[in-house]
């Protein structure tokens, strides 16, 4: 018999979520996005930072747990994603990078929850009551999940996403600007290592070899040496009108108006459309998070984002306040006074 024991084999367990998982995550998350394709265009980021700023300079009444940094936090996160998820503590919202939900009825009940940490980060379980959970875009197939603005036009996306990136490739593999001169009779591997060359020659003269040039020798007809130009022409394909349609739709999914982008736009196109971003996009958002603020927390949470926007016609104000004090002037001149007044207020939609 064999003198000595026979060493079981070494199993390797490695740990399902750890500080290297974490930081695989967090590196896909920063180069792809979180759908993987569309999230890298300008015109999507240029979107979701007016989310965040504008969640930035909101007017949170009712509690201090949302300051600015979450609230820039939570409008990021609710432009790439469509929901945002915070550990209610005592004292500060702790952000989730990922969670589970186990739901009833429809309804979350428990969470499970990956906090990020620099040294690898850890899971904990919470019930529905210790989570603030945001979402916007949802379906009534799965009314606990968000869906983002570029999910909704993943079509859109794609379509950008694809232009811009056969774009980058004509611009760096094209030869644009660049010129093919004829020439006598040259080698063969000297034409070879030229062909070779014309990719990604960027303003340069390209020499070939004639071809009228008969076997005998002779020179070439004086037509025959007139350059020729090698640029790929993008104009036939229309290339810019579907990219600037593929970012009119994407600012328009995220509630922009494409007027505001436009080189053209004057000071009266900008201010309509950062009173339309306001009113119809981030303010009704903004009254989805005070609500489940409110719930959660036990306070009454109101969040204000066309003040600090300045998301109004001042002029229009000012004309209307002075309007409606010339009228209660005269109201109270005529003795107009309690339900009187307010029956009168009624009928423009002011009264009680």
């Amino acid at each position: 018999m064999w003198p000595f024991r026979r060493r079981k084999p070494q199993i390797e367990q490695r740990a399902s979520g750890g500080f290297t998982s974490e930081m695989l995550s967090a590196r896909h998350a920063w180069l792809s996005g979180r759908r993987g394709f569309g999230e890298l265009t300008a015109t999507v980021q240029a979107c979701v930072s007016l989310w965040e700023h504008g969640f930035a300079l909101a007017d949170v009444i009712g509690t201090d747990l949302l300051d600015r940094h979450n609230m820039a936090l939570l409008g990021r996160s609710l432009a790439v994603r469509g929901e945002a998820v915070f550990l209610i503590r005592e004292d500060h919202l702790q952000p989730a990078s990922d969670w589970d939900v186990a739901t009833r009825d429809g309804q979350p009940r428990a969470y499970r929850l990956d906090i990020p940490d620099t040294s690898g980060g850890r899971s904990r379980i919470a019930l529905a009551a210790e989570v603030l959970h945001v979402r916007t875009g949802i379906s009534p197939e799965a009314p606990w999940v968000g869906v983002s603005p570029l999910r909704r036009a993943s079509l859109t996306a794609g379509l950008l996403h694809a232009l811009e990136a056969a774009l980058a490739e004509i611009y760096e593999n094209a030869p644009l600007g660049s010129q093919i001169v004829p020439m006598p009779e040259m080698p063969g591997q000297d034409m070879g290592a030229l062909g070779r060359g014309f990719r990604g020659q960027h303003g340069r003269v390209l020499l070939r070899e004639s071809t009228t040039v008969s076997a005998a020798g002779g020179p070439a007809p004086p037509q025959d040496w007139k350059p020729q130009d090698v640029s790929p022409d993008l104009s036939r394909s229309m290339t810019a009108e579907t990219l600037a349609a593929a970012r009119e739709a994407i600012l328009t999914a995220f509630g922009a108006l494409p007027t505001m982008f436009s080189p053209s736009a004057a000071g009266p196109a900008i201010r309509e459309g950062q009173r339309h971003f306001a009113q119809w996009t981030l303010q009704p958002v903004a009254a989805l998070v005070a609500e489940e603020t409110s719930a959660k927390l036990g306070v009454d949470v109101k969040i204000d984002i066309l003040r600090p926007l300045q998301a109004y016609d001042v002029g229009g104000r000012a004309r209307a306040l002075r309007g409606f004090v010339e009228a209660m002037a005269t109201a109270k001149g005529a003795g107009l006074e309690g339900a009187e007044l307010d029956r009168a207020l009624q009928l423009v939609g002011w009264g009680e």
